[in-house]
């Protein structure tokens, strides 16, 4: 992207050229820095440094600072590199947040629109006739379809959650036509949830499956929100593909509380209230 940034100078204008010379001077301070600085340490006005990153073909400054901010989280010295015994505590750091920001903008740049909508228009139908809404997870997935939960109880939406391999058969077996289950797991091969979420498919639920591609869940879902990052099963291995999942869901409560609209505002002004006057002065 730098390169290309560099070769396009000489055919841009001399003030979108300050700006892109302010980009190739210090990229990791352009993507963090809001427009107003940007134009003021490039002598140029903010709608040129919109201009700017529409010439290089970008939909604007908010989608080329992303896009650079994943350019430059690729290039540090520690991306995709595993956490070592000799580590320093500032390497250990380094690796470890860079890592994770770095599986982020991929998500962020891979990530299918399509699949989201279907699983939020989903979700919607389930919770405007009355039907069941449910979270399957595992280990750390199960920790997430917990949160799941929460997050979607907060919106007025009532779910359950399992993390019991039992349970979540017992559960699925319950499931019918206009039910929904959001089924997460890591790897997409755990006995318990396959079963489960063939059953919850088999009895007319929509199943949407948070996983990897090309595992067995990502092929028995109706909807796959794809989450492609392999854990390695050393002993030093963060768990970003936990963290990844998170985000998934918070995309997916956000798209549900937007489509819900104006008549949420009350309900959380509501709940924010009650539990601010518990806390102790």
């Amino acid at each position: 992207m730098l390169d290309r940034i560099k070769a396009s100078l000489p055919s841009l204008a001399p003030a979108e050229q300050r700006v892109g010379r302010l980009v190739l001077t210090d990229p990791r301070a352009f993507a963090n820095l809001p427009i107003t600085e940007l134009a003021d340490r490039s002598h140029v006005s903010k709608p040129t440094v919109v201009r700017f990153c529409r010439s290089m073909g970008y939909d604007g400054l908010s989608d080329f600072k992303l896009k650079l901010a994943g350019t430059v989280s690729e290039g540090v010295p520690f991306i995709h590199r595993s956490v070592d015994v000799d580590d320093k505590i500032g390497d250990v750091l380094v690796k470890v947040i860079d890592n994770t920001v770095a599986a982020f903008l991929k998500y962020r740049n891979d990530a299918s629109s399509v699949a989201i909508d279907k699983a939020t228009q989903a979700l919607l139908a389930a919770y405007h006739t009355g039907k069941r809404i449910e979270f399957f997870g595992v280990g750390n997935s199960g920790i997430v379809a917990q949160d799941a939960q929460h997050k979607f109880f907060r919106l007025g939406i009532n779910t359950i959650a399992y993390s019991d391999g039992h349970m979540q058969v017992m559960s699925a077996s319950l499931l019918g036509p206009g039910d929904c289950v959001v089924v997460i797991s890591n790897s997409g091969r755990t006995r318990d949830l396959m079963d489960a979420c063939d059953i919850a498919r088999k009895n007319g639920a929509t199943t949407i499956v948070v996983t990897v591609t090309g595992s067995p869940l990502a092929a028995a879902g109706n909807i796959h929100l794809t989450a492609d990052h392999p854990e390695g099963y050393d002993r030093y291995s963060p768990m970003v593909s936990r963290l990844m999942h998170l985000m998934i869901i918070d995309i997916l409560a956000t798209c549900v509380a937007l489509r819900i609209g104006p008549k949420l505002q009350p309900l959380l002004k509501e709940m924010k209230n009650n539990l601010r006057n518990k806390r102790y002065a």
